[in-house]
C-alpha cells in the first residue's frame, strides 16, 4: 500500500515537472521546481512519520493481542496440566486401591488353598465326612426353618425300629414323616474322575462307585421307611454338589434304582429347593386354617348383627312412636296456648270498656 502511494507520488512528480517544461518558461520551472522538490521532500517527511506511527501503533496493538493469546493458552494449558494432573493422582490412587485389593484377595486365596488342603486332609476319614455331612444338613435346616424348629424338623432322630437318622422333616399330609440321612460316598468317586489312571482302571472303580451309592439307597431304604410310622420316601442328602451332578449326568441307572426303592437323591441346592417348597405347604396349610377361623368368627358376627338389626328396628319403631307422639303434644300445646292468648284478650278488651264508662 505505501509503495503503491509512493510511485503515485513519483508520476505526479514527473507530470507536474512536463507540465511545467511544456507551459512555463525556464526560469519559473526552476523556482517551481524549487517549491515542488521542498512539498515533495515535506511530504515525503510527512508521510513517512504517519507510516512510522502507523506501523509502530499497529506493531504495539499486534503486541497486544499476541500478549493475551499467549496468556489464554498459558492459562488453558496450566487449568488442562492441573485437571489431567488431578486424574492423573486419582487414577495412580485407584490403581494403589486396587493393588491392595488384589493383595488381600491373593491372601484370601492362599488361606482358602490351606483350608481346602486341611480339608480335604479331613474328608480322607469317613467318620469326618459323617460329621460334615451332619452339620451341612444341620445349617440348611436351620436356614430353611429356624434354628430348633422342632415342630417341623429335628435332627437324630430315633424310630421305632432304634435306627437313628440324621435328621426327620415332619411334613405335612399326605407327606407325613421324611427322615434325611447324610451320606458322602468319596474315594471311589475321586479314584473315577481321576485322569491320571487308566481307562480300564476308572471303569473298575466307577462300578465300585455305582456300588456304593446302591448300598446307601439300601440303607436308608430298609431303615427309614417304616410303614405307619414314615412317609413311604426318604432323603438322602449328598453334601457334594460335583458327586450329585456325576450322578444325575451320566448315571441315570442310579437315578432309576433310588425311584424304585424310594429314595430321593439329593445336592444342598436341591434340598433346599425342596424344604423351601414344603415351607410354603405349611405356610399355606396355617392360612387355611386361620381362614376357616377366620370364616367362622364372620360367621359368629353375622348373626349378632342380625340380632343388632332386630334391636335397631324395634327402637327405631319406638322411636317413630314417640315422634309422633312428641307432634301430637306440640299441637295441643299450641291449642293451648291460642286459647290462653284468646282468654287473656277478652279480659284486657273488657277491662277497657269499663274504664271508658267510667
Amino acid at each position: 500500500m505505501y509503495y503503491i502511494i509512493i510511485g503515485l507520488l513519483i508520476v505526479n512528480l514527473f507530470l507536474t515537472i512536463f507540465s511545467l517544461f511544456k507551459n512555463i518558461n525556464e526560469s519559473n520551472i526552476t523556482e517551481r521546481l524549487g517549491k515542488l522538490e521542498v512539498n515533495v521532500v515535506k511530504e515525503l517527511g510527512d508521510f513517512k512519520n504517519s507510516l512510522s506511527k502507523n506501523m509502530n501503533e499497529d506493531f504495539t496493538r499486534l503486541n497486544e493481542q499476541v500478549e493475551k493469546r499467549l496468556l489464554a493458552i498459558n492459562e488453558r494449558v496450566s487449568e488442562r496440566l492441573d485437571q489431567n494432573f488431578e486424574k492423573t493422582n486419582k487414577t495412580f490412587a485407584s490403581v494403589i486401591e486396587r493393588l491392595s485389593k488384589i493383595d488381600e484377595a491373593q491372601k484370601k486365596i492362599e488361606n482358602l488353598s490351606t483350608d481346602i488342603v486341611s480339608l480335604q486332609s479331613i474328608l480322607t476319614d469317613k467318620k469326618s465326612r459323617g460329621i460334615f455331612g451332619e452339620v451341612n444338613l444341620k445349617h440348611i435346616l436351620s436356614s430353611v426353618f429356624g434354628e430348633k424348629n422342632d415342630s417341623i424338623y429335628r435332627l437324630q432322630y430315633t424310630f421305632s425300629n432304634h435306627t437313628i437318622a440324621d435328621s426327620v422333616l415332619f411334613a405335612p399330609e399326605p407327606l407325613g414323616t421324611i427322615a434325611i440321612d447324610s451320606k458322602f460316598p468319596l474315594e471311589n468317586y475321586q479314584l473315577m474322575v481321576d485322569k491320571n489312571l487308566s481307562a480300564v482302571e476308572r471303569d473298575k472303580y466307577e462300578k465300585l462307585f455305582k456300588m456304593d451309592v446302591k448300598k446307601h439307597i439300601d440303607a436308608i431304604s430298609s431303615k427309614y421307611i417304616i410303614p405307619s410310622e414314615t412317609s413311604d420316601q426318604a432323603i438322602m442328602f449328598l453334601p457334594a454338589e460335583a458327586i450329585f451332578a456325576e450322578i444325575n449326568a451320566y448315571h441315570s441307572d442310579i437315578i432309576e434304582y433310588a425311584y424304585k426303592r424310594r429314595v430321593w437323591i439329593t445336592s444342598p441346592t436341591t434340598l433346599i429347593s425342596t424344604l423351601t417348597v414344603i415351607q410354603m405347604l405349611l405356610k399355606n396349610i396355617e392360612r387355611d386354617k386361620y381362614s376357616s377361623i377366620i370364616h367362622q368368627e364372620l360367621n359368629k358376627l353375622g348373626l349378632e348383627f342380625s340380632r343388632y338389626k332386630e334391636r335397631w328396628d324395634k327402637l327405631s319403631r319406638s322411636i317413630q312412636a314417640v315422634n309422633r307422639d312428641a307432634e301430637s303434644v306440640s299441637i295441643t300445646t299450641e291449642k293451648i296456648s291460642k286459647k290462653f292468648a284468646s282468654i287473656n284478650q277478652v279480659e284486657v278488651n273488657t277491662l277497657t270498656t269499663e274504664n271508658q264508662e267510667k
